[in-house]
């Protein structure tokens, strides 16, 4: 069973969801695919992924880079499990497109082209927001195209981390920000 809380963030209440296997759902109130992965018997309550969780939050809203991580359970298909993966593995403080993604789970596939839509798709429908950094994904030009939890929160996320969202310039292919 899912215990769930609330987390009031700088930029706004957040809901968070844990399991006893690990942290199931982090969404900013009102976002798209709102608590889409929550269990319908779920209950307000506590638990240690949840209490890591709001630590994590804590630091990260501090303006720091949180240094330790915490338990996840993900669920979703095997495609968006591998582009959920894939932002993990963005730095703090840095961007990549949508495009560069694609190219690296391209190659991760051994196939010679994928969809950055598709990959989109996949990064809209993250269920833990900031702790899998789909606000670190930019268009093409270093656009801030496309936020689960709106494009002003995403503003805010990077402003967070020490990047100016109003000024990101375009990537060379491979290049991390």
């Amino acid at each position: 069973m899912q215990n769930t809380q609330s987390y009031h963030s700088p930029l706004g209440d957040l809901l968070l969801a844990a399991d006893g296997t690990g942290l199931t759902g982090v969404w900013f109130q009102g976002q798209k695919y709102f608590a889409r992965t929550l269990d319908p018997d779920h209950a307000v309550g506590n638990n240690q992924a949840l209490e890591q969780a709001k630590a994590w939050l804590d630091c990260y809203f501090s303006g720091r880079e949180p240094d330790f991580s915490v338990p996840l359970h993900l669920e979703g298909s095997d495609f968006q499990l591998r582009v959920w993966t894939l932002l993990r593995a963005i730095p703090y403080g840095s961007t990549v497109t949508y495009g560069e993604l694609a190219k690296r789970l391209a190659a991760d596939r051994g196939l010679p082209h994928l969809s950055a839509q598709a990959v989109g798709g996949a990064v809209g429908r993250n269920p833990i927001s900031i702790l899998i950094p789909c606000h670190r994904v930019v268009g093409s030009g270093g656009s801030l195209t496309g936020y689960a939890g709106g494009v002003e929160k995403k503003r805010g996320l990077l402003r967070l981390e020490g990047l100016d969202p109003d000024r990101l310039p375009p990537l060379r292919p491979g290049q991390p920000r």
